[in-house]
């Protein structure tokens, strides 16, 4: 999961959050004006994100929470005349005139008169970590229509210490949901908050409470841990897996899941011709490494006159021979030149006209060598076999089961560490620990430590964003390579509950999205693995999809409809306290490692802390199969107390923060291991 359209008080944030938007009505045929040196807000609606993100590189005065509307972007921006005609010249539609300068006043005068609103603190917690006490509070308004309400928060800590900070609304698909802020750093425990608005309200006094309010047991002396000691890959994982096998012939299984991925592999692909001024591209049928690289493909001009487009292909060359008329001139064109290749030779060749280049004269080129592109030479390229650990003394599906399985997303390198620690502190701790071993005897625990191998060969080879698969469904010029690093399918949007093509928000069906949710649900490898392994063990009953970054603590539902955010079921009362109550638990074992405190306004639902996210996996799992399932997002924001921010650590952090997230979410994995031996002995 990557981007988080959370509202922050920063302009840099603002070119990372657009929020869907329903259709709206037009834009109003007369076009806005104001008088010279007339200030006022005006909602603008942008061409593209880019031009948001250049606006707020230029440090324009933006207002309120950016949203798209029809692929859109909708902005409320504060101008003068002059601003506002310099935006509309560079493509910047005015929609709206939300308010004049010359209306305050009035609207001042007014205010005397506006009944005040109703607050009430939705979230006050408190923490320690790394020797800093934080506060973070979540306020709800009944002005809920009213995006100009302002709420403050002011505290007090034991020691008679007093302070305030505000407070930013935060929407969601439209609809109003809370002011929050950020963890405030505080001198000491605060033992009391109040919220005011600018519209009169105020609420209650309350105490916050600690947070997460949960430890786990001590590790006894000698337990063993850091077994990661660098970022792994697909291959040194399997490895790995082969290696705890061997290790540990009574206490381990190796499944190999059912459904082979691609590989690492691509098809072969070149320009005949150039991007610049006219081609043609070319690609085999055949992957690169089926005997496809290095085949080489050339124009000629056959040199006589009224001669019919042609083309051989001998000795790995195919030769296209133009067009030529009555003179001897070469007629054919890109577009001529690309429907022959693709009829002439349509098990071998496909061909589309280069973006930009239709109805040229094609050029004579060449030769041109067709390649796939891959730059890991020691990567296996054939069908890979996706592997799980079976972990347990007794894995016969008699004891209750764990899922942990990360890296869904290629990019995400730091979470294989995290299940592939947490699976060999089960395992090196069982001759000598007895709380390990009453853990490995009670439970059954299933570990797919990559998901995605295909994705993430290619981020550690080719494109270390890499976010997909490598199955690239792109059709006619989105096959163009210069789109070769936005292929490929989002797993996590790939499943059957929640997603996109139900209606619901947060996947796309552009091949080249970020999100790109596949041709159905269910069409990638990948996505029915996990699938697969969950419905042949049905004793399996938790399950946790480990992601990166930003520190996240979710379950269902992750996804919603965007004509009012209309979510899935919400769980049961039971359910909800059982998740939250979990995640105490699991929070807190995390902490116990460096500190490190997984925000509460960052833990809950999927739809409510984070985005929708249709066609998750944990949604299938939870809402189809009856598992109670689970999303880490590792690498939590660090405090920098030298600038008093928080900052972020990326997918691919350096080896020292992943190692230390690995070994904090590894403790967090056991925690959950316990929490499944607790509910099973509940449930008898």
């Amino acid at each position: 999961m990557s981007f988080r359209p959370r509202w922050v008080a920063v302009a840099a944030a603002l070119a990372l959050i657009v929020t869907p938007l329903p259709a709206q009505a037009s834009p109003p045929p007369n076009p806005l004006t104001l008088a010279a040196g007339e200030p006022a807000l005006i909602r603008f609606r942008l061409p593209d994100e880019a031009m948001l993100q250049r606006l707020v590189a230029a440090g324009e005065d933006l207002a309120a929470r950016p949203r798209t509307q029809d692929g859109a972007v909708l902005v409320d921006i504060v101008v003068d005349d002059k601003r506002l005609a310099a935006l509309t010249e560079q493509g910047a539609v005015p929609v709206q005139v939300i308010q004049r300068a010359s209306s305050g006043a009035a609207r001042a005068t007014r205010a005397a008169a506006v009944q005040a609103d109703t607050l009430q603190f939705l979230q006050a917690y408190w923490w320690t970590s790394t020797g800093r006490t934080f506060l973070q509070t979540q306020v709800f308004t009944t002005a809920t229509d009213d995006p100009d309400v302002e709420i403050t928060v002011t505290w007090r800590t034991a020691d008679g210490a007093t302070g305030s900070f505000p407070l930013v609304r935060f929407e969601d698909s439209g609809e109003y949901q809370y002011h929050y802020a950020l963890p405030q750093p505080m001198p000491s425990r605060p033992v009391q908050v109040t919220a005011t608005s600018s519209l009169g309200g105020t609420s209650r006094a309350i105490t916050p409470a600690v947070w997460p309010g949960a430890t786990p047991p001590a590790l006894p002396s000698g337990y063993q841990k850091d077994f990661v000691d660098a970022y792994m890959t697909p291959v040194d994982i399997k490895a790995r897996i082969k290696r705890l096998a061997r290790q540990y012939p009574t206490l381990v299984d190796v499944i190999n899941l059912p459904n082979k991925t691609q590989g690492y592999r691509r098809t072969a692909v070149a320009y005949l011709g150039d991007p610049n001024a006219a081609a043609v591209v070319v690609e085999s049928v055949a992957f690169g490494d089926q005997g496809m690289n290095g085949v080489q493909v050339r124009t000629v001009d056959p040199g006589v006159a009224n001669r019919p487009l042609s083309a051989t292909y001998r000795d790995r060359v195919l030769t296209i021979r133009l067009a030529t008329d009555a003179t001897g001139k070469t007629i054919s064109t890109t577009d001529d030149v690309a429907a022959f290749i693709s009829a002439r030779y349509p098990q071998r060749f496909r061909a589309v006209v280069e973006e930009g280049s239709a109805g040229l004269p094609m050029p004579v080129a060449g030769p041109a060598r067709l390649d796939d592109g891959l730059q890991g030479a020691e990567v296996p390229k054939g069908p890979w076999t996706v592997q799980a650990l079976r972990i347990g003394k007794v894995r016969d599906g008699s004891r209750p089961g764990v899922l942990a399985y990360s890296q869904e997303h290629a990019r995400e390198w730091a979470t294989p560490l995290v299940t592939l620690e947490f699976a060999e502190r089960l395992l090196a701790n069982y001759a000598t620990d007895p709380a390990t071993r009453e853990l490995v005897d009670a439970v059954d625990v299933f570990v797919i430590p990559t998901v995605n191998p295909d994705g993430a060969n290619y981020s550690f080879n080719d494109f270390n964003f890499q976010r997909k698969n490598l199955v690239n469904h792109c059709t006619g010029a989105t096959r163009d390579p210069r789109y070769r690093n936005s292929w490929g399918v989002d797993i996590n949007r790939n499943y059957t509950v929640g997603s996109y093509f139900d209606g619901y928000v947060g996947a796309s069906a552009n091949c080249l999205s970020g999100t790109y949710a596949g041709t159905a649900e269910l069409s990638e490898t990948e996505s029915r693995n996990v699938i697969a392994l969950a419905k042949a063990h049905p004793n399996i009953g938790l399950a946790m999809n480990v992601h990166s970054y930003g520190g996240y603590f979710m379950w269902p539902p992750g996804a919603y409809k965007a004509d009012g955010r209309v979510t899935l079921p919400r769980p049961s009362i039971d359910e909800s306290k059982f998740f939250l109550d979990s995640a105490r638990r699991i929070v807190g074992a995390i902490s116990a490692e460096r500190g490190t405190v997984t925000w509460p306004s960052y833990t809950g639902p999927v739809a409510d802390v984070l985005y929708s996210a249709a066609g998750n996996s944990a949604d299938q799992l939870y809402y189809e199969l009856g598992i109670d399932a689970w999303d880490f997002e590792v690498g939590n924001d660090r405090w920098n107390e030298e600038t008093q921010q928080w900052e972020g650590v990326g997918f691919q952090p350096p080896f020292e923060e992943a190692h230390a997230e690995a070994q904090e979410y590894a403790n967090g994995l056991v925690e959950l291991v316990r929490v499944a031996r607790d509910k099973a002995a509940a449930e008898q």
